[in-house]
């Protein structure tokens, strides 16, 4: 089989990393791919949002199937591109993909199906939205409706805090169009946690429990972030918790993809608060979790590909996903300066110093001859499996310090419940 994955990042070098391990794979091709794709399948200049090209590739390769990394290609309409040309792809379609691609629709579809949330306004007017700020205490969260580069979430701790906010959003376009429609929610006090599920036919299949470290400094401080840590499982999901979430989440949101005819085969990544008030949905996300695919491929002990053909054909079981008992802790080196600003094309070194078992996803890295350079604000997850949470977590410690490049910085604290 030839398989593309679309995507540039570590959650794709993950993927391609499980994908080769399948003894059914020929061929991986990934569009753009990295520094360390590069090192397990072939690259292609071809940039996520390039579909024409991506079908134009997969037709020309016999590519058997694609499977999307990144969420921007999916809220374009990639699936029903590919589709329409007769092309096997997993992940949702467009109609589905406005699960994360826009926040009312995703707010509207979990009070339609009684799927618990924080309480919500919408508004379209900031003068309302001025006023609407009244109905809630603070802090409050104010996002703005499409994707944004995944910044489009704001918290406020004071009015005044929630006012620039608004003008930030709605006056200034700090989101252009995307930012037309904003959400005031209230602020969840809790523990949060990533549950990703593969979507088959309108079916929830669970897979392992996860959590992820959102905010860039230690301690959970500082600005939020893509992700720079992540472990699984998650302690907090047990099985009393599990039946929990498949009773009052899992169940609503199958029936509301049936009543909904959202129906895809992909992946459903749901984040959860765990409140005082019992699991609240924070969000959803049409595509895997990235850290989080660095900490659940790794335990993932079934082929892959088998389990993409079987969402697809609508015949997967749960008895098809199968997971090692280790657990699994990845920590994301950084640059300088993010979440904001930062510099790229800073030589790394060190990586040939890492221990055996030690697993190196690349998420922002590019090679220039024989040497790699920093190429995103995320460059590397190194991530470790081990019999317990501490043993996975001082394996990554021991070796993150042998990485070398200019501003490197990463958090000290993953892993710390």
């Amino acid at each position: 089989m030839k398989v593309l994955v679309v995507g540039s990042g570590g959650r794709e070098h993950a993927l391609c990393w499980k994908i080769v391990q399948s003894k059914r794979v020929s061929k991986v091709f990934c569009a753009p791919g990295n520094g360390g794709t590069e090192d397990i399948s072939e690259n292609i200049d071809i940039d996520v949002d390039e579909i024409d090209k991506l079908v134009d590739f997969a037709l020309k390769e016999s590519i058997d199937i694609t499977i999307v990394g990144p969420e921007g290609p999916l809220v374009k309409g990639i699936v029903d591109k590919f589709k329409a040309k007769g092309l096997r792809i997993f992940g949702a379609n467009k109609k589905a993909a406005q699960l994360e691609g826009s926040k009312v629709f995703a707010k509207k579809f979990m009070e339609k199906y009684n799927i618990p949330t924080a309480r919500y306004r919408v508004y379209r007017d900031i003068d309302e939205a001025t006023q609407g700020l009244e109905e809630f205490d603070y802090p409050v969260v104010i996002k703005a409706d499409g994707l944004c580069f995944g910044k489009g979430v704001i918290i406020c701790n004071t009015r005044e805090e929630g006012l620039a906010a608004l003008k930030h959003i709605m006056v200034d376009k700090a989101f252009g169009s995307q930012g037309n429609t904003i959400i005031i929610e209230e602020y969840l006090v809790g523990t949060e946690a990533s549950l990703l599920c593969f979507v088959s036919q309108g079916k929830l299949f669970p897979m392992e429990s996860a959590k992820d470290y959102k905010r860039i400094l230690d301690g959970d401080k500082g600005d939020n972030t893509g992700g720079v840590g992540c472990f699984s499982p998650n302690p907090l999901i047990d099985e009393d918790m599990k039946r929990i979430i498949q009773k009052g989440i899992l169940k609503n949101i199958e029936r509301g993809l049936e009543y909904e005819y959202l129906d895809y085969s992909g992946i459903l990544f749901i984040g959860l608060m765990f409140t005082q008030r019992g699991p609240k949905v924070l969000e959803f996300n049409c595509r895997f979790g990235d850290p989080e695919t660095e900490v659940l491929l790794p335990r993932l002990e079934r082929d892959i590909i088998d389990i993409f053909q079987k969402t697809i054909d609508g015949n997967l079981r749960e008895e098809d996903l199968r997971w090692s008992e280790k657990h699994c802790v990845t920590v994301v080196a950084t640059s300088k300066g993010y979440p904001g600003r930062y510099e790229i094309g800073k030589e790394i070194q060190g990586l040939d110093n890492m221990d055996r078992d030690i697993i190196l996803f690349h998420n922002g890295t590019k090679r220039v001859g024989n040497r790699l350079y920093t190429n995103g604000g995320r460059v590397l997850s190194l991530t470790a499996l081990g019999d317990t949470l501490e043993d996975a977590r001082n394996k990554v410690y021991e070796n993150i310090n042998k990485i070398k490049f200019d501003g490197i910085y990463y958090r000290k604290d993953i892993g710390e419940i």
